[in-house]
């Protein structure tokens, strides 16, 4: 096989049809798109239109509330937190929002950091978050660390 061999499958394209180009074509004159009518002018955007009926989307009701001031938090593990000890890429003397940044724990700080207690912590820590679980204070406070939340 070579490029110059190379042929797509048989009917896999077509020809585009030239419409518009007089009655001898056969697409003349109207263009395939039959006699008048809203469909047939250019530009109709007619989605979510069901002829004068209310349209579903304002038969249902509105449901749900989205809280403004709601925050995502940039969500670290105790056994992330003791991997990263354990391969020297975090500093359990003073551990923040920068030096997990820094050392790629966490990818994007979001709204801020969140200490949650999954795995075992055996490292004396002190680490400065936003947010933290008390199982997690617990968890650190008990290996001799200590948790600021800010």
């Amino acid at each position: 096989m070579k490029l110059n061999e190379l042929r797509d499958n048989e009917g896999a394209t077509k020809n585009r049809i030239r419409v518009g180009r007089g009655i001898g074509s056969g697409k003349g004159k109207t263009s395939s798109r039959g006699q008048k009518g809203q469909k047939a002018r250019s530009g109709v955007s007619i989605h979510g239109f069901e002829g004068g009926q209310m349209p579903v989307y304002r038969r249902l009701p509105k449901r749900g509330f989205k809280n403004p001031f709601t925050k995502t938090f940039a969500v670290v593990n105790l056994d992330t937190i003791q991997k990263a000890i354990d391969a020297g890429k975090l500093n359990a003397k003073e551990i923040n929002q920068e030096s997990l940044l820094s050392s790629n724990v966490i990818s994007k700080a979001y709204d801020g950091v969140r200490l949650l207690a999954r795995g075992a912590i055996t490292a004396s820590i002190n680490i400065t978050v936003d947010s933290a679980s008390k199982s997690a204070v617990a968890a650190v406070e008990k290996a001799g660390g200590k948790v600021t939340v800010k």
